[in-house]
Order: C-alpha cells, then structure tokens, then sequence
C-alpha cells in the first residue's frame, strides 16, 4: 500500500512576473549594470539581506496585482516559479518538501518507515516533488530552517534550468543552515585542535546533538571526563548491534566479522584493551581491502590507504558535507595514524602506539575504545 503524498495548498497565481536578474551594485542611469542571474546565499551572509528585502518586495508587488495582498514575513517556504510568458506560480508554505538524505540504518527501508533526526548521516538535496518546474522555468526559493534563512534564486539565464542543481544547492543551505554550529566548530582551530587531541571528531554516529555537547564543552574550556563517560553509556547493546549490522553490510567488514564481533562484546564487557588493541589494528586491513576492491591492486601503506578512504568519500559525498572528509584526514594523521613517541604516556591512543607497545596502561580507557569503534564505523560511510 503506498503513501498518498499531497501539497498542503494550493499556490497563489501571478501575472507579469519579470524578474530575469538582481542588479549586483548600485549604477546610475546608463552605466553597465552587472546583473547576478543565480543566487545561493543564507541568512549568515551579507549577500541575503542585500538582496532579500527587495526580492520579498517585488514578489508581494506582484501578488497585489493579481489581486492577492499577502504578506511573505511570517512565511517558512516561499516558492516561485516563474514560466517563460512570465506568469508564475507563488507556493507560500504550501509546497510538499522532500530532503534527500543518506541514513545510518543498514538494509532497505519500506515506504512509511518512521525516521528520526538520529537516522539521517547527511543531507544532499532539497526539493518540491509535486510542483510541476520545467527546465524553461525561472525559480526563487526563500525557507527557514531554525533561526536562519536561505536563498536559491535562478533566473535561468541560458535557457535551461538544471534541476539538479537547484536540489544539490537548496540541500547544501538546509544542510549548512541546521548544522552551522557544527561548521563554525570544524573552522575554528582552536576548537577543532582540542577534540582532535581529546580523540573526538564529529563521527556520523554522533550526529544527534552528541557532539554538540562535546564542543560545547571544549569551548567552555572544561575537562571532558564526565561527558565522555555519558557518552560511553549512551552506547547500550542495542546501539552497538545496529552499527555492527550496518558494519556487516560491507564486504571488507563482513570477511572480519568474527574480529569485530569480538570486539563489540569486548565493548560491552568493560575490556577496553581488547577493543582498542583490536579494533586500531584491523582497520588498517579494512582499509587495505576496500582499497584492492576499488583499484584491483594491493597496497600496504598507511599514507596511501588513508588518502584513498578521504578520495574516496570526497568523490561520494562531496567535500561540503557533513562527512567533513578532509578534516577526517587531519584527524587520522593527528591522532588515530599518528607518530607515537615512547617517551610519552599520554600521547593519542594512536594505531602505531598501539601496534608499537608504546601506550601507557592508562590511556586504555572505556572513551578511548568508543572512539576506535566510532574510527572504524565511519569508514564504513567512506569505503
């Protein structure tokens, strides 16, 4: 039985909408003009408050003369679609959304599956699957998401309007928009320093508010003991036979599935040292496989495998998403792949301090095992 997926409303028909483009700076009367014909800003960006007050100004204009007199302030999703004779559709709050997401849940999901915010990794598209928009069309999109806006307007200017960019570009501000704390954490050095040298990046597991709380702390300047150790409990059997499923869903994993398994119920024993001596030195081998199965070759260095799992995972998902691949290479080379120096006991709980005999008793601890679960569950997004 399939779903019955409706627009909430009807939208607004507009007559003479002539807008083809948004005048880029201030000109007088016959100077050249440069005129920006696509627009992809949010509300963190000087560029959408140039540039929305006039847009909304101009849309409502055209609303009054069709002889609607609405007001869009108090809008969440405004959308225009303008035809190439310039009538237009005007959808306020009206339109159905669809967000196009990768999930963690493995296997295939039936059609009314319920979905929370925990099961969503990384949101790729945004669109209005039931408002008929054609290639010849033009397209001003205005949505909130939290206490931030976003702007995605096209004026089609050659004629052929990619709807696939639209999607990817309105997903990318959803995207950056619900997660801008996030964003502004990665860019902030500091910051980012201190979890990578604490062991923690944000890993896809952790996506629901979990490592917020992490940064939260780290910026606050406080010790992370007590929230990493709320951490470790959050992770209850149930928790960890979903990621071991979703585990079992890759080849290179499934061939290691009695290692792994070993290494879950070692999690859920108490037994740090054998999830960290297990788990830090197999991924290197889950690397190494995952690369031969991509490029039909072996090879066995670290440099070279952690630069394919990044390539890789850039080439899925992009560099803009919130699989941050690039800044998973600062944390592999900083902490779990770093040099190790035996002279140090509290260096990072690293693969080579491990597989060297050159960790203390000490760092063998219960955060510093979720943490090489948590490494090796987002090579699984990667590979």
């Amino acid at each position: 039985m399939g779903i019955d997926v409706k627009n909430l409303g009807e939208p607004i028909l507009l007559k003479e909408v002539n807008i083809h483009g948004i005048a880029a700076k201030y000109a007088r009367g016959g100077e050249n003009l440069e005129v920006w014909t696509r627009i992809v800003a949010s509300s963190d960006q000087k560029l959408f408050h140039d540039v929305v007050g006039n847009l909304v100004g101009a849309i409502e204009q055209c609303a009054r003369q069709s002889g609607s007199h609405i007001k869009l302030d108090t809008a969440n999703t405004i959308l225009v679609v303008i035809r190439p004779d310039n009538s237009a559709e005007l959808w306020v709050d009206a339109a159905a959304v669809v967000h196009e997401t990768t999930l963690k849940r493995p296997g295939p999901l039936s059609a009314g599956t319920v979905l929370f915010e925990n099961d969503i990794v990384d949101v790729q598209g945004m669109w209005f699957p039931l408002v008929d928009i054609g290639s010849n069309d033009r397209i001003i999109c205005i949505f909130r998401e939290g206490w931030r806006f976003g702007l995605l307007f096209d004026g089609n200017s050659k004629d052929q309007l990619s709807i696939a960019d639209a999607k990817r570009d309105m997903g990318g501000l959803y995207r950056r928009m619900k997660y801008a704390d996030l964003y502004a954490a990665m860019s902030h050095q500091p910051t980012f320093g201190r979890l990578v040298e604490a062991g923690w990046f944000p890993f896809l597991e952790l996506m629901d508010g979990e490592f917020a709380k992490l940064i939260a702390v780290c910026q606050a300047g406080f010790e992370l003991d007590e929230d990493e150790a709320r951490l470790v409990e959050a992770f209850s059997e149930a928790r960890l036979e979903r990621m071991f499923e979703r585990w079992m869903q890759r080849p290179h994993l499934k061939i290691r599935e009695a290692i792994l398994r070993s290494a879950i119920n070692a999690f859920k024993s108490r037994d740090p040292v054998s999830v960290i001596k297990n788990v830090l030195t197999e991924i290197e081998g889950v690397l190494a496989d995952a690369y031969f199965q991509t490029h039909g070759e072996h090879s066995r260095k670290i440099t070279k495998l952690l630069d394919f799992a990044v390539g890789f995972a850039e080439q899925r998902a992009g560099k803009d998403t919130l699989y941050f691949p690039s800044e998973f290479a600062t944390y592999l080379r900083n902490y779990a792949f770093s040099d190790f120096d035996r002279h140090r006991a509290d260096g990072a709980v690293s693969r080579h301090a491990v597989g060297h005999g050159a960790l203390a008793a000490s760092q063998y601890t219960m955060p510093r095992a979720l943490q090489a679960l948590l490494t090796l569950d987002q090579f699984v997004f990667y590979t």
